[in-house]
C-alpha cells in the first residue's frame, strides 16, 4: 500500500505518493488559488491527488490514507481547518470530510509545521531522535514538536505556536495583536526589515550598497555583506541571531528536545546561522555547562517534509 502527502501552501499545493517506511516516491504541484475561496482550493486538492496517483501509474484504491498539512488553526480529530487566515472563506472547513467525498480515501488534517517536523523524525535529519523540536523561520516563525516519538499538537491540537511566545515585552506588533512575539524578531520577514532599516540608516555602508544592488533583498544580502567586513550588517546578523537563540533557549529549558532543527529559507545560510545559535544557546540556556543541551542542526528535507510528514501523520492516526 502507499499514502498519500498533501502540502497545501498559499500559492501551490504539492502532493506526493510516500511508501509505508515514509519514502517520497513521487511529486505533484499544482496552484492553490488561494483567493478563489475554498471550493477552488478543494478542488485543486483533488485534482492534484489524481494526477499524482496516474502519473506515478497506480489506483486509488492502492492509498491507503491521506493526509494534509494545512496552514492555520486545525482540529486534527475533526480533520478541521479552525482557520485559515492566508484563504480566503477557510473558516471551520472539514477538509478531511471533503476530501474523504470526493475521494473514498480515510483522511486526516494536521497543522503543516507539524507535519514537516514528523517528517524530519520519520526521514530527514531527526532521525532516530525521539524527542524533537523543529522550527521554520519563514515569513513568519512555525514550529513543530516531537515527543517520545509522536507528534504533540497540544490540547485539542491547538498548540504549538511557537512564533508566538513573546521575546520582547512590549516590542514589536505582530500580526497575532501581541507584541513582542519571537516571530516578529526572528523570522525571515523580520530580518529583512532590519536588513533594509540599518542600510537606510547607514547609507555609506557596504550593507546599503550591496541592498541597493540587489534585485531582492533577502537572508542572504546580511550574512553576505557581514562576511564581507560590514561591521553595519555584522550588528543586524548578531541581533538577529541572539533573537533567534533566545527562543530556542526558552523551548530547551521547557521541553529539553534531543535536537533542535532549524528550516526555513534562511537555514541554507548553514554554518554561518547555525554555529553562532550553538554557542549562544549552550552558553545561556539553563543550567549551562552542566546540564546537556540539545544538538542543533539544519532540517534536511525542505519542501518534502510536509509531505512526507502529512502522509505518516494520516498513517499513525487512522490505524
Amino acid at each position: 500500500m502507499y499514502y498519500i502527502g498533501v502540502d497545501l501552501g498559499g500559492t501551490k499545493i504539492a502532493v506526493g505518493i510516500v511508501s509505508v517506511y515514509g519514502k517520497l516516491l513521487y511529486k505533484y504541484t499544482v496552484k492553490t488559488e488561494a483567493d478563489k475561496g475554498v471550493e477552488t482550493v478543494i478542488s485543486n486538492i483533488i485534482k492534484c491527488i489524481e494526477s499524482a496517483v496516474a502519473e506515478y501509474g497506480i489506483s486509488i484504491s492502492n492509498v491507503a490514507s491521506i493526509g494534509i498539512g494545512s496552514p492555520g488553526v486545525i482540529d486534527s480529530e475533526t480533520g478541521t481547518v479552525i482557520a485559515a487566515f492566508n484563504f480566503k472563506d477557510m473558516i471551520n472547513v472539514c477538509l478531511a470530510g471533503e476530501i474523504q467525498k470526493r475521494i473514498n480515501r480515510p483522511v486526516a488534517v494536521s497543522n503543516d509545521a507539524n507535519c514537516a517536523a514528523l517528517g524530519e523524525v520519520v526521514a530527514g535529519a531527526a532521525k532516530g531522535y525521539s524527542d524533537v523540536v523543529m522550527i521554520t523561520l519563514g515569513t513568519g516563525v512555525g514550529g513543530g514538536i516531537v515527543i517520545n516519538g509522536e507528534l504533540y499538537e497540544g490540547g485539542r491540537s491547538r498548540g504549538v505556536e511557537l512564533g508566538h511566545i513573546v521575546v520582547n515585552h512590549g516590542g514589536n506588533l505582530c500580526s497575532c495583536g501581541r507584541r513582542g512575539c519571537w516571530e516578529t524578531y526572528a523570522s525571515a520577514s523580520a530580518l529583512i526589515k532590519r536588513t533594509m532599516e540599518e542600510a537606510a540608516a547607514h547609507p555609506d555602508s557596504l550593507l546599503a550598497k550591496m541592498v541597493a544592488e540587489a534585485e531582492t533583498v533577502n537572508g542572504k544580502t546580511v550574512f553576505n555583506a557581514a562576511e564581507q567586513g560590514c561591521p553595519v550588517a555584522k550588528a543586524v546578523t548578531d541581533e538577529y541571531i541572539s533573537y533567534v537563540s533566545e527562543g530556542l533557549i526558552d523551548l530547551t529549558n521547557v521541553f529539553r528536545p534531543q535536537i533542535i532543527l532549524i528550516g526555513g529559507g534562511i537555514s541554507n545560510e548553514g554554518e554561518r546561522l547555525i554555529g553562532p545559535i550553538k554557542k549562544y544557546v549552550a552558553e545561556n540556556s539553563f543550567g549551562a555547562g552542566i546540564i546537556e543541551v540539545p544538538h542543533i542542526a539544519r532540517a534536511t528535507l525542505g519542501n518534502d517534509a510536509g509531505i512526507i510528514g502529512a502522509a505518516m501523520f494520516a498513517k499513525r492516526t487512522l490505524k
